[in-house]
């Protein structure tokens, strides 16, 4: 079976295609035979093309004054042709399926895309502007270009969906939760993943475990899972909610919100402007949304970013401590994602602040890029682990199992 997984972002559309045999899964994640990525530049129409194969093969090229759909198309068409071909014609491919940010309620697992489903994907991209409407081009361009092949939306919320109410729903008027809003979560793909990839790493049952996965990249989350299920999570409503991210404020006092609006002249537009591109990393640093870059300007002697890392720290290390006290113990914290997997000091600096649980990192394991690997101490009472969360990997998966129903 041929599965093509379609990862929107805002500016950028990543896609890969996995060949899994009818009869099984495999246990860990195989190499694609292609991978795509066009990235949309600043200048009006303009696209970066990128693709590799499992065989080396690859090729970059910018695309101009063309239609997104058109260089998706183009991108596509390279699993056929030149150097990059690994399929003869693109009816090859089984299913195609989708990262969509938000499902709302109504979708509490993958779902094959129809009609209403891509209206609720509509209907839901006020809550996720950047991401809703972009998988929902991708959906239409698969359309256009592949016909009537069946395609699965997989959604970062559902695996959230299994919090309690008196975690997921706001102290305002009841009202608001008739109206759906409630804290959803977001990450979830990535979060079920690591949470899987934990279970086998560490040889249990997932059943049996208390788990925290912190997926710390551009945007960061937390999330509790205990017997597999999601119990407690940082993100929201919106993907705005909790921890300080690159540049997104996280949770702040919402009267602060009430005072732009009435005493500063903010406008609707320029508070989720400032809250969503002008805050967190970038906003306090003044230097950038990257946390490499902070880094970098704290070794420079810069205070502003020794001030956006000591925020950053206290917050992670507040949010590890909320979902403690939803699990009640803890038998591994997993770390994943762009900062989770790459910053052995943030993961240093997380973990001391947790000695009180007996949890012990290993501090030369820390420093020699773990990939799925446990960098706690043979004597510490909870595991630590550095997992490469592969979402993509998480999306062909519940294709197939999808078609098995």
């Amino acid at each position: 079976m041929k599965i093509l997984v379609l990862n929107a972002g805002s500016s950028s559309q990543k896609s890969c295609l996995y060949e899994i045999a009818d009869e099984a899964l495999p246990t860990q994640a195989p190499q694609p035979l292609w991978e795509g990525k066009v990235n949309w530049t600043q200048d009006h129409g303009v696209a970066e093309v990128e693709v590799k194969t499992a065989t080396g093969a690859g090729l970059e090229e910018s695309i101009s004054g063309e239609s997104p759909q058109a260089h998706l198309t183009y991108m596509l068409n390279t699993l056929t042709r030149g150097a990059t071909k690994v399929i003869n014609q693109l009816s090859e491919i089984d299913l195609v399926g989708h990262r969509v940010v938000h499902g709302g309620q109504d979708y509490r697992e993958s779902t094959v895309i129809t009609e209403d489903v891509k209206k609720a994907i509509a209907r839901l991209s006020n809550i996720a502007p950047e991401h809703n409407p972009a998988a929902l081009a991708g959906i239409e361009a698969i359309e256009n270009i592949l016909g009537n092949v069946n395609q699965v939306a997989v959604f970062d919320t559902a695996f959230h969906s299994t919090i309690p109410d008196a975690a997921a729903i706001y102290p305002g008027p009841y009202e608001w939760v008739e109206q759906g809003i409630r804290r959803y979560g977001f990450h979830g793909i990535s979060h079920q993943y690591c949470s899987g990839r934990a279970a086998q790493i560490l040889d249990q049952d997932l059943a049996s475990l208390r788990l925290i996965t912190c997926h710390l990249g551009n945007g960061c989350s937390l999330a509790a899972i205990k017997n597999g299920c999601s119990i407690d999570t940082t993100m929201g409503f919106t993907p705005l909610e909790g921890l300080m991210m690159g540049s997104r404020s996280g949770s702040i006092d919402p009267g602060i919100l009430i005072h732009l609006l009435r005493y500063c002249n903010y406008s609707v537009e320029k508070l989720d402007y400032v809250l969503n591109k002008a805050s967190g990393l970038r906003g306090i640093s003044g230097i950038s949304s990257d946390m490499r870059e902070v880094t970098k300007a704290i070794a420079q002697g810069n205070t502003r970013a020794k001030l956006a890392w000591d925020i950053y720290m206290h917050r992670l290390r507040s949010g590890i401590g909320a979902m403690l006290t939803s699990l009640g113990g803890l038998d591994a914290l997993v770390f994943t994602a762009g900062v989770g997997e790459n910053s052995p000091a943030i993961r240093q600096a997380a973990c001391e602040a947790l000695g009180f649980l007996g949890l012990k990192i290993d501090l030369e394991k820390n420093q020699h890029q773990p990939v799925d690997e446990d960098i706690a101490t043979p004597d510490s009472l909870v595991r630590i682990l550095v997992i490469h969360t592969q979402e993509d990997w998480a999306i062909a998966q519940q294709c197939w199992q999808l078609s098995k129903k």
